[in-house]
């Protein structure tokens, strides 16, 4: 069951890119000059108007002068957000650099880039990139034959902001079902190709969102959607998620609703996936994104119930794999860290549970492949392997290059060779294939970055929080760079949601790497690091911890001497936004720059659009009750930026069709911003049109929203020349 092909987001991730030759310069660390004139030029905002909309929550009267804003079909935002543009890109026009750090950044993009194989039917596949592609290309070959085009996502629309988003193949691998994005929307189409002949097979299915696509034999398959919201379908509340089954040949309105159709089942978030052999099909049910209901429908019986695993949403729990009758599971119930178990799918329920891989102090994911499970631990943030049978006996511990992260180990039960790729945050992704008997590893795919991970250093401390919790961070830097407070440096961090940052390597950080700049990644609270306990720490009534760790790690740089207040920005996406937007309205005497990106900035309704309301179980929201209310209401950014406070030079960025957090959490973050800014520092906003939440981003985008993220950053902070 476990889904065996790598994602694109994941192998585009792990694909590396760095310094070509001509570009490597011992002298090319930033260089200090007194600050140009020119960054202290006054900007003139466009005028944001403001109405009296005011809401009442627990007795408290809360005012929200730019509601307006969160109506994305209104011709004022549209007028708004390209006035906002404007003199954004008016302001980054003047910077002297840019231009240079762009060229700089295609220069390192550009060279052959190529994703780990995955074995389909008699087919390998590998997603490959010519260097500078906007969109991977799925490639297939034939044993030792020659490489052909499968699929080039390039030829779906003229300006690459169509994407593939998600691909299925049947289990014999003679048809495979493909989804796309159109302007990064999670709103998705799904085509189903033949794949000895590569011709479309029935249908486009439409509206689907969220959903994994599973096959049942070469009959149809499974997948999911809500239905389509009245009014705006990039920001209208969707809270019903269904899975249908559609058979081939015949029409989407005909297909068959199998789950999530009744009150009962009514759940934010279902998955439907079979196992290999086809005689199950199991369900998740999730009313936010961690906690699942588990159900099982014996397939070999097309009219029976379903069987329920579990009943309440207190675990994640999945199945991976099945051998007949006898399940496997991956849970953290009464695990925080997570184990293997296994069952008898006649009587599921946890009482019948049997560890195979126990509970360790580590955090634990499982794969299969070659007829074993391989145990991929998270050691501090750091990957370690091992390989065990099906009983659960320990074969060894696999041996990994260097420090840093290892994915993959995934195939079908029969393969003798499987695939896994090693990076870290200066090691350009490498893909090695293993013998599952003899556990030899061998390098299959070096990538052809000729960036030097000799000349660079990255070490892991580990610096004490507010309340004393000993928390880890990397730091990535130019080896001879002088520690003496003057390296300009970036702080990234998430700090939610279970997820953990792992050392992984990114082309763009490597041109910020080589333009001399610091580079640190904070394993905050509130992601999962050390297992659900460590995630826990991070949520709701405990979200404050997140931003004191990462204001804590900021104040670690600050006082070992890599960096200052004055050469520090701090970044991060989506919940990272949120992070960002926290942290500089209540420290926004330490960073000297902001950059916020697709964030979540309006804690008091962020559950009204979209999906949000799914994101209850790390923020909970300001209806359920007074004391959560007052508690997002005291971080939430939108509404703690005051007047006369100097805030940091600010770039926050968002799409304009991103329907996972609405722009509008962004425009509203600047129009406050902007309106109570004291001093000089610019507070602008980078406006991507036609583009979403950040998947499938062409790479011609992810250039410029690049090379105008470090210019304004290095600008900011007086750097005169690069």
């Amino acid at each position: 069951m476990y889904k065996k092909a790598l994602t694109l987001a994941v192998m585009v991730a792990l694909a590396g890119c760095d310094t070509p030759a001509d570009l490597k310069n011992t002298n090319s660390n930033v260089q200090e000059q007194p600050v140009l004139e020119s960054t202290e030029q006054v900007v003139k905002y466009p005028e944001t108007r403001k109405v009296d909309v005011v809401d009442e929550y627990f007795g408290t009267k809360v005012v929200d002068p730019y509601r307006w804003l969160e109506d994305d079909m209104s011709q004022e935002t549209a007028k708004w957000v390209k006035s906002q543009n404007k003199v954004t890109f008016d302001y980054l026009s003047h910077i002297p650099y840019r231009e240079q750090i762009e060229a700089r950044l295609t220069k390192l993009m550009d060279y052959e880039k190529v994703g780990q194989p995955f074995k389909e039917g008699k087919y390998t596949y590998f997603y490959k990139n010519d260097g500078l592609q906007n969109q991977y290309v799925l490639y297939r070959q034939l044993g030792d034959g020659r490489e052909e085009v499968f699929l080039d996502p390039n030829t779906f629309s003229e300006d690459g902001t169509t994407s593939l988003a998600g691909t299925s193949f049947s289990k014999d691998g003679s048809l495979m079902a493909y989804q796309i994005s159109e302007g990064g929307s999670d709103w998705r189409k799904v085509i189903v190709l033949d794949t000895e002949t590569k011709k479309q097979v029935g249908e486009v299915l439409v509206d689907v969102k969220f959903s994994e696509l599973s096959w049942l034999g070469n009959e149809g398959f499974y997948y999911s959607s809500y239905d389509k919201p009245q009014g705006s379908e990039l920001s209208a509340k969707t809270d019903q998620h269904k899975l249908y089954y559609h058979k081939l040949g015949t029409r989407q309105s005909e297909d068959s609703l199998i789950f999530g159709g009744t009150d009962e089942q009514k759940h934010r978030y279902v998955q439907g996936y079979t196992s290999d052999d086809d005689r199950y099909l199991a369900i998740s049910a999730s009313v936010s994104t961690s906690g699942n209901k588990l159900y099982l429908k014996d397939l070999t019986k097309p009219d029976s119930e379903l069987i329920t695993v579990l009943d309440d949403t207190k675990s994640d729990t999945y199945v991976v794999e099945n051998q007949g009758s006898k399940l496997y599971l991956v849970t953290n119930l009464d695990a925080p860290y997570k184990r293997l178990v296994s069952v008898d799918a006649s009587n599921p329920t946890p009482d019948n549970w049997k560890d195979v891989i126990p509970e360790s102090d580590s955090v634990l994911n499982v794969s299969t492949g070659g007829g074993y499970f391989f145990a991929l631990y998270e050691v501090d943030a750091v990957s370690k392997v091992k390989q065990y049978d099906m009983d659960g006996k320990l074969i060894r511990e696999i041996q990994l290059p260097d420090m840093g992260t290892a994915s993959g180990f995934y195939g079908e039960k029969e393969d003798k060779e499987i695939y896994y790729t090693f990076t870290n945050f200066k090691t350009p992704g490498t893909t090695y294939s293993f013998d599952v008997n003899s556990g030899e590893s061998k390098v299959y795919h070096k990538s052809a970055a000729p960036f030097n991970a000799d000349d660079y250093q990255s070490q892991q401390v580990f610096y004490t929080s507010k309340d004393g919790t000993k928390v880890p961070m990397t730091i990535t830097y130019k080896k001879g760079t002088h520690l003496d407070g003057t390296t300009p440096t970036i702080l990234y961090g998430y700090g939610g949601f279970n997820v953990s940052l792992t050392p992984w390597f990114s082309p763009t950080r490597a041109a910020w790497l080589e333009m001399g700049g610091i580079y640190a990644v904070a394993n905050i609270r509130g992601g999962g690091e050390y297992g659900k306990e460590w995630h826990k720490a991070g949520t709701q009534l405990h979200k404050q911890n997140v931003f004191d760790d990462f204001i804590a790690a900021a104040e670690y740089l600050t006082a070992e001497g890599y960096t200052s207040s004055e050469k520090l920005a701090i970044n991060g996406g989506s919940n990272g936004g949120l992070l960002v937007g926290a942290a500089m309205t209540q420290r926004p005497d330490l960073f000297k720059v902001a950059i916020p990106s697709v964030g979540v900035l309006d804690m008091l309704r962020y559950h009204t659009f979209t999906a949000g309301a799914g994101w209850a179980y790390d923020y909970g929201t300001a209806n359920q009750s007074k004391e959560m209310f007052d508690y997002l209401k005291g971080y939430s950014p939108v509404h703690n930026v005051h007047a006369g406070t100097q805030y940091p030079a600010t770039l926050v960025t968002t799409g304009d069709h991103d329907d996972r957090v609405v722009p509008a959490h962004s425009y509203k973050f600047v129009a406050e911003l902007q309106s109570k800014q004291a001093g000089i520092n610019p507070t602008l906003i980078r406006i991507e049109t036609n583009a979403g939440h950040g998947a499938g981003t062409p790479t011609s985008k992810i250039i410029e929203q690049y090379a105008d993220i470090y210019s304004f950053t290095l600008y900011n902070m007086g750097v005169q020349k690069i």
